[in-house]
């Protein structure tokens, strides 16, 4: 498979691209879990020239109910509609930022992908590396836009559901990937769900790793280095704690070569609201 132009853009690239004029949506998705609003409210007081803004539980999660996790999946008809009250269609190219080194922003970006646009990028650094950097910045409202019509083409087969990984737990073909904090992993600490430890059989690779120690991302050898213990044949599935900080690390094997792996969308909530499915608990 031919390696793809990155879905990484430095700042100077996406201040490249503002300067220009050339096509495209900026989405902030800043969110701060526990602090409902926080993200939409640093918004306000700031984000970059023209960008629209997109919550994380309002508009990029479905209403939690007893299963699917702290974090479902939206509808994804309204979804839509809200990406084309946004002038986003399939045409568009879309760059996403946070503050949380991609966390909330690869939310965006794979939902993006699984819903068939492949123009998305995200903006290395976040939005305080960009107002550091003296870049543009303004407390304006996007201008208004003629709405488009997002025309989705779902790609079901980069999501996974419970009772596929149910049945997959031990099978050699297949490498499960627990993206949270290697504690969370391990069951030392557990302060968000309501059991500790991970799904049997899951390795662990904790999504900040992706970063290097200025916060920026690794460049796509050190993302292939870091993933390279993973079979070409074998199949990936990722998941975390309720399916968004998986989604940076959908996002480094994407660059690494293996745009093929796949979300497990309820993640850990989901998996623990079933009583009867196991829990691990130290390493693998």
């Amino acid at each position: 498979m031919a390696q793809r132009d990155s879905y990484i853009m430095s700042q100077e690239q996406v201040l490249e691209r503002l300067m220009s004029g050339k096509r495209q949506v900026l989405a902030d998705c800043r969110f701060q879990l526990g602090q409902p609003g926080q993200g939409r409210l640093a918004y306000e007081q700031g984000h970059l020239p023209g960008a629209v803004y997109l919550d994380l539980e309002e508009d990029l999660s479905g209403p939690v109910g007893l299963h699917g996790g702290r974090h479902p999946m939206p509808d994804l008809g309204v979804l839509s509609l809200k990406l084309g009250e946004r002038a986003i269609d399939r045409d568009t190219a879309v760059i996403v930022y946070d503050d949380q080194g991609g966390a909330m922003a690869s939310r965006l970006w794979w939902l993006l992908r699984f819903m068939g646009h492949e123009q998305v990028y995200l903006m290395d650094g976040g939005f305080s590396r960009w107002q550091a950097a003296g870049y543009p910045v303004n407390d304006e409202p996007p201008l208004a836009a003629k709405p488009k019509v997002f025309g989705s083409r779902v790609k079901n087969l980069q999501l996974v559901v419970m009772e596929d990984v149910r049945q997959k737990l031990e099978w050699p073909g297949t490498v499960l990937i627990d993206s949270r904090e290697p504690k969370r992993y391990r069951g030392e600490e557990e302060s968000i769900d309501k059991k500790a430890g991970h799904i049997p059989g899951a390795v662990n690779r904790f999504w900040k790793d992706n970063l290097d120690a200025d916060g920026l991302w690794k460049d796509r050898e050190a993302l292939k280095e870091r993933f390279a213990s993973i079979s070409p044949d074998q199949e990936i599935i990722v998941y975390c704690g309720s399916g968004v900080t998986a989604c940076p690390n959908l996002l480094a094997l994407a660059e690494a070569g293996r745009p093929d792996a796949k979300l497990y969308l309820g993640s850990w909530s989901d998996w623990i609201s079933h009583e009867e499915n196991p829990v691990a608990t130290g390493e693998e």
